[in-house]
Formats: C-alpha cells, structure tokens, sequence
C-alpha cells in the first residue's frame, strides 16, 4: 500500500490543527482525518462517527503498527510542510473534491 496523496486543511482552533485527506495507490480516498495537539505533542486521528451512546467510533483505521507508522508520519510530514509553506492559514475547504484529476483519470 502506498499513500500517493495528501491534502491539508489548516483550521485556527484550540486543540484541532487540521482535516486531512488521504488517497491509497491512487484509487482509495479517506477523509477526514485530524492533526490534533495532544499533552505530548502532535497526533492522528482517524476519520470516526459518533454512535448513539455518544461514544465515538472509527470509521477506517489501520490494522496493524507498520501501517499505522506509515499513515501517521506521512501525515504528520505533509502537515508540518503546509505550516511552512502556507503560515499555518485555510488553504480551501476540506469538503471540496479532492482533485478533479482524480475522476477524470477513471474515466
């Protein structure tokens, strides 16, 4: 499995640092992942959905440690360089399309 694409959504709040959206082998999207700062530092949560009980549950993770790592620091990579680049600011709506490539190559 490779992660062929990132897209970073900065937001301005407390705790939560950004929407991310993954694509796996140029096939596979997930949205919805979160940079959030933790009490050690930056972390990645999984994309989840609040159940009845107002718990709240993920809708996609990894299944084992190596793809975890591998989802987690690329993430984390791709968060970092847009705070360099982009001062840290929206770059566009995390609802928006991905790309449109990306429909267009499958068609």
């Amino acid at each position: 499995m490779e992660i062929t694409e990132v897209k970073v959504f900065p937001v301005n709040e407390d705790k939560l640092k950004a929407y991310i959206t993954i694509v796996l082998d140029g096939c596979f999207v997930i949205r919805d992942l979160k940079v959030i700062a933790g009490n050690a530092g930056l972390f990645v949560a999984m994309p989840s959905k609040k159940r009845k009980d107002g718990t709240y549950r993920d809708i996609a993770h990894p299944l084992n440690k190596h793809t975890r790592t591998l989802v987690e620091k690329t993430v984390l990579e791709a968060y970092l360089n847009e705070i360099k680049q982009g001062g840290g600011t929206a770059s566009k709506n995390p609802d928006d399309d991905l790309t449109e490539d990306s429909s267009e190559q499958q068609g």
